[in-house]
């Protein structure tokens, strides 16, 4: 007949304890599906987090271009660099900020002017960065960057409905760029 004392009772217990091998694989198949189902939407996170990086930086920038030329009652130019140290290449090498020598060429980089900041570009991360208007922006010592209004934009290989944007107005303020302010990536 059974055994029904404690210790055979035990042991029947202690054999139940645990997963099989099949109920294994059923797990391991519903996880991997849940995870290639949330894969796109991560790649969509990540783009998105690489842009709004890109245009903090930019905007980080562009206000300290703008304090520094307040404070030091000069002129400071922010320009595209590809190489931290002239004016050259495009906006999504990188860009530089200087103190402009009063006897300088605005807008350009020489010995005599200050280098006050060095930007990365957007490096690997596939983003294109356009400045419409020129290929530097220049902050008077009063803070204002009169003839440069228009907006930086930022885009990826998604298009201009993912695009973020800079607009920087003649009164030298920066701001997010709405939707509408955006409406090529070139």
């Amino acid at each position: 007949m059974f055994d029904t004392s404690p210790q055979s009772q035990f042991k029947a217990h202690q054999r139940m304890l645990g997963f099989t091998i099949i109920e294994l694989m059923i797990t391991l198949a519903v996880a991997a599906i849940l995870a290639s189902l949330a894969a796109p939407s991560f790649t969509n996170i990540i783009k998105n987090t690489r842009l709004v990086t890109q245009v903090n930086n930019l905007a980080s920038g562009l206000n300290f271009a703008r304090s520094e030329a307040i404070k030091r009652s000069m002129s400071v130019t922010l320009c595209h660099s590809n190489n931290g140290a002239i004016c050259n290449g495009s906006w999504t090498d990188g860009w530089i900020i200087f103190e402009e020598d009063p006897l300088s060429v605005i807008g350009t980089f020489d010995g005599s002017d200050t280098l006050l900041r060095v930007g990365d570009g957007a490096g690997t991360d596939m983003i294109t960065l356009v400045f419409s208007v020129d290929d530097h922006l220049t902050y008077n010592a009063n803070g204002f960057a009169t003839g440069f209004a228009s907006t930086f934009k930022f885009c990826d290989d998604r298009g201009v409905t993912f695009g973020k944007g800079l607009v920087v107005s003649n009164n030298g303020r920066v701001r997010t760029a709405q939707t509408a302010d955006i409406t090529s990536c070139s």
